[in-house]
């Protein structure tokens, strides 16, 4: 099938929801659905995912890799699984969702240690950076800036998206921010050191 191909339809966002590209390996087209892509060979049938997949795996071991040397020894920092994850402390006053002096130059340190990386995924990797504001259990008044944790949550995980492209020149369509409240803890219980270890953003580098 021709990488020319016009698209079907075009969904209601404007976006089509089948449209081929050209792909940069020979014989090989990316197809569009919404925002996402599939790959076909020149016969038309589809490429697996899977190699696609173990290039980003690849990409995120060396970004955490690299990021894990630069924050090596620094409290409030740590890797979860396949998560950078910054303690609030880390980056905000208690219950602000600006970042702090201290939470600029951390991210800065996130945004520089990507965008070294990122020159050398190739473009058929629609990868992206999730940015993902967690809070402890302890309920807010109401009464402040932020109604509840959802919206703190929210607020702090946009903060740091609107830095990386406001202030350090991100290109913001590799970047999500996410507020998930006090609904996915990493640690059970109500003592201060899990709820400490609650008030969190996570960074994940994944697939869109």
């Amino acid at each position: 099938m021709s990488s020319s191909c016009a698209p079907k339809s075009i969904g209601p966002d404007g976006v089509p929801s089948l449209v081929y590209y050209p792909d940069d390996r020979p014989g090989i087209s990316r197809r569009r659905h919404g925002r996402g892509f599939t790959y076909r060979g020149s016969d038309g049938t589809t490429i697996a995912r899977g190699a696609e997949r173990k290039r980003l795996e690849r990409y995120q071991s060396e970004f955490f890799g690299q990021l894990r040397d630069v924050f090596a020894g620094q409290q409030g920092v740590q890797i979860v699984g396949d998560r950078f994850v910054f303690s609030s402390e880390v980056l905000f006053a208690p219950g602000q969702a600006l970042l702090s002096v201290a939470g600029q130059d951390q991210i800065a340190s996130v945004a520089a240690t990507l965008r070294s990386l990122a020159d050398e995924i190739p473009d058929t990797i629609d990868w992206v950076l999730r940015v993902d504001g967690h809070t402890d259990d302890v309920p807010l008044s109401g009464q402040g800036q932020f109604r509840d944790n959802w919206e703190l949550s929210q607020a702090r995980a946009l903060s740091v998206v609107r830095y990386m492209t406001d202030f350090l020149g991100f290109p913001p369509q590799r970047l999500s921010a996410n507020g998930f409240a006090e609904y996915q803890p990493i640690m059970s219980g109500t003592s201060p050191e899990a709820r400490a270890a609650n008030r969190r953003i996570e960074l994940k580098f994944t697939e869109r």
